[in-house]
């Protein structure tokens, strides 16, 4: 879903976060930090030297992220989180002069999101898709209704990490244009179940909602039996069980009013 580099391009404006429900508890960031030596503590938020990625140019004067790209914005971080708030407007102003291109962030701080946008946001921007996460029924009950209430073009709800069964038919109208569901990584990783992501996609195929098994996570139960699964065969792992629904090429969901660039991208 995300490792097309002919669509996608990463972007972090900060790093490091607050851990606020259970979906935290072994959060990857956390993780590779510890791994990597990061000087700071994961739960200190920072720019990163990637802040003005989206309008930065070549010496020719081109954008170095030309158009017609995904920015999978924010995925070391939440984009909506409090210690940002006096970066963020500098970021939509971004978003806002790079309309070529969409920008893509997920959030477990759904209500803030009424308070963090700008000014003349309105009923939201066709570049912007919002993914609200979900990883059990509590949270799902709380994000969602107010995920629905807002003003947004583009909407996407995230299962992960999934760590329960979930019933998402009350909410899977509203303009939602995908569901994604994905177990946990990470030594430590809750074990995802085989089942459950099959009810979601059950529920997805009912309303006609694009569905998508992103990845099975490091523990994996289908059918009574764990499997311990390599952190670079997750992803692959999730595609071979061959049960996406309604998703085109590189991951797009076939609901996707695409750019004429963004369709060029997909075909290269």
């Amino acid at each position: 879903m995300y490792e097309h580099d002919a669509l996608y391009a990463g972007w972090n404006p900060w790093h490091g976060c607050t851990k606020i429900s259970p979906g935290c508890k072994y959060c990857y960031v956390y993780r590779q930090d510890e791994m990597y030596g990061a000087a700071q503590a994961s739960s200190l938020c920072r720019k990163t030297a990637n802040f003005s990625l989206p309008v930065k140019r070549t010496r020719s004067g081109e954008y170095k992220v030309p158009s017609g790209k995904v920015f999978m914005t924010c995925f070391t971080s939440d984009f909506l989180l409090s210690d940002a708030d006096e970066w963020r407007q500098e970021c939509w102003d971004m978003i806002r002069t790079r309309s070529d291109c969409r920008f893509y962030f997920f959030t477990k701080r759904i209500d803030r999101l009424e308070l963090c946008l700008p000014p003349d946001w309105g009923d939201g921007w066709d570049n912007v898709i919002i993914g609200c996460t979900v990883e059990n029924q509590d949270r799902a009950e709380f994000r969602l209704p107010i995920f629905l209430s807002l003003p947004i073009k583009h909407r996407a709800i995230i299962c992960a990490p999934l760590l329960e069964e979930l019933d998402l038919s009350a909410y899977l109208g509203g303009g939602i244009e995908e569901v994604s569901a994905g177990g946990e990584s990470g030594y430590h990783a809750r074990p995802c179940r085989y089942e459950w992501i099959l009810k979601i996609r059950e529920q997805c195929i009912d309303r006609g909602i694009p569905f998508t098994f992103h990845q099975t996570g490091a523990h994996f139960i289908k059918d009574g039996r764990m499997y311990n699964i390599p952190r670079d065969h997750q992803i692959s792992q999730a595609q071979k069980a061959g049960i996406d629904f309604r998703i085109g090429a590189l991951g797009v969901p076939e609901t996707a009013e695409l750019t004429e660039e963004e369709k060029r991208r997909i075909s290269e």
